[in-house]
């Protein structure tokens, strides 16, 4: 019985690691991707390059780098190396290079 209880625990743990892991990926509704690039296009921004940072999901930018608000969208902007990079604003990471 001992253990048949530690696998079901150890299953539980896994399952509940897979929906944190689930709850921390961010979805950007199409609408919102929409408003964005309609709003980067009127609004155009300079291109900047940040030496040592990659241009990937989940990767933080520095607070130097100023991001652009959108407005009633929650999620700021920044244009590095000619494409759009959408950020959330309080932990600063990306969340959608937009091309």
């Amino acid at each position: 019985m001992r253990m048949h209880f530690s696998t079901a625990v150890a299953g539980l743990l896994l399952l509940a690691g897979v929906g944190a892991a689930a709850a921390q990926d961010v979805v950007i509704e199409p609408e919102q991707e929409t408003v964005i690039k309609e709003y980067v296009k009127k609004q155009p921004l300079a291109s900047v390059k940040i030496p040592g940072v990659e241009l990937n999901i989940g990767s933080t930018l520095p607070d130097t780098v100023e991001l652009r608000e959108v407005p009633n969208v929650k999620y700021r902007y920044v244009v590095i190396d000619n494409r759009t990079v959408v950020v959330d604003p309080g932990t600063r990471k990306i969340v959608k290079v937009i091309e």
